[in-house]
């Protein structure tokens, strides 16, 4: 997370009484990770949030897998996901292992009739197209094309949207999703030679405290299964919080490339960990600037991981027939690199302007039947000039 922060109404200590203007005590509650052990964040409701009226029904969202020893570059056309007016029926799993599941969206509604709350994962939601905010008890977070939204395991949120064609790329993560180790300090700050700081992490604002009696449905995923539980006080009901534990908004457009006098590897775009993967950024920069340096990237074997490329916006180098809302699958086990007379093609040019963002897995990912009805059969075929 990026650092402490607070918002709204908190007594002077932890676990202390904090009363409302009735006299009643407020409803201490502690959202935490790992246990006790990790990272947490200290909320107060005006209401218990333990009052569960009624049990819904139960559904599975369980990917079907088509392909589960995958050895075979490919590729998916993703803007052929059709749009869907509900947000979580919208969300399409492609991609999926035991660390995390890959999703496409294309939601045109906003989330009025529901809340959501996933407990089995971290999300980030990369935003491609439409804008608008995600609510939730700590506050409101403003969003528009390039975002991430990082939202913990446990969150229970709404996205509205303010536009009515929206494109999302979606990173369900089942350990928590934190900033490279290698650009934070021992006390957990970003460093000087981080492609971003703390400044660029947007945080919650325009804390509003919901205090309200009735029936409010909230959908909970737990073990790829869609739980409905109504709950009898409005769960943005914060009258104040403070912690480390809360969802944050990063542009991608705040990302700093680092850069070099040769071609630098993939980890220099690095933006979030996870226990089984990383996420990174490619960004429009300049390119390497020894005299006789190759821009095009190597070819290189992907023998620990599984690569994930998400194609945003801009002209890529490497690859012929890029298109927006592409993806590419490279599986370890097998050498990929640029398309016939990208490396030379590359020499000489001095920068680019491609915005994509890329999954390494460091376990196999399996196909669902989501992503082959996607596919371009004939991508694995491309470099044979």
């Amino acid at each position: 997370m990026p650092h402490y922060y607070t918002l709204g109404e908190i007594p002077a200590k932890r676990h202390i009484q904090f009363r409302r203007p009735d006299g009643e005590l407020y409803s201490e509650e502690l959202v935490s990770s790992e246990g006790f052990s990790s990272l947490c964040s200290l909320v107060y409701h005006v209401h218990p949030p333990t009052v569960v009226k009624r049990m819904g029904e139960a559904r599975s969202v369980k990917p079907i897998i088509a392909v589960d020893n995958n050895m075979q570059n490919r590729s998916f056309s993703g803007f052929k996901v059709l749009p869907v007016d509900d947000y979580l029926e919208s969300r399409r799993i492609i991609l999926t292992n035991n660390d995390l599941q890959i999703s496409l969206a294309a939601p045109r509604k906003s989330m009025t009739d529901y809340f959501y709350k996933n407990t089995q994962s971290d999300e980030v939601l990369f935003v491609h197209e439409g804008q608008g905010a995600l609510k939730s008890g700590y506050g409101s977070l403003v969003f528009s094309p390039g975002d991430y939204l990082v939202i913990p395991r446990g969150t229970i949120y709404q996205i509205h949207f303010d536009t009515p064609e929206n494109r999302l790329f979606i990173v369900e993560s089942h350990s928590p999703i934190v900033t490279p180790k290698r650009y934070r300090n021992s006390f957990g700050q970003l460093l000087e030679h981080s492609p971003f700081c703390e400044r660029d992490l947007r945080k919650p604002a325009d804390l509003v405290t919901h205090d309200e009696k009735g029936e409010f449905s909230i959908v909970m995923k737990k073990q790829h299964m869609h739980h409905e539980l109504v709950y009898g006080y409005h769960p943005f009901d914060f009258v104040g919080w403070d912690g480390y534990l809360f969802p944050y908004a990063f542009s991608i457009h705040e990302f700093e490339p680092i850069t070099g006098r040769v071609h630098q590897p993939p980890p220099v775009h690095q933006t979030f960990a996870s226990a089984g993967f990383v996420i990174c950024s490619f960004c429009p920069r300049l390119y390497d600037y020894h005299p006789e340096s190759i821009p095009a990237p190597y070819n290189h074997s992907n023998i620990d991981s599984d690569e994930v490329l998400y194609y945003v916006e801009g002209e890529f180098m490497s690859r012929k027939h890029v298109e927006r809302g592409m993806i590419t699958l490279h599986p370890m086990g097998i050498p990929h690199g640029p398309h016939p007379g990208a490396v030379e093609k590359s020499i000489g040019k001095k920068g680019t302007k491609e915005l994509a963002v890329m999954v390494d897995t460091f376990k196999p990912l399996m196909l669902t039947s989501e992503a082959i009805d996607l596919e371009d059969n004939s991508y694995y075929k491309s470099w044979d000039d």
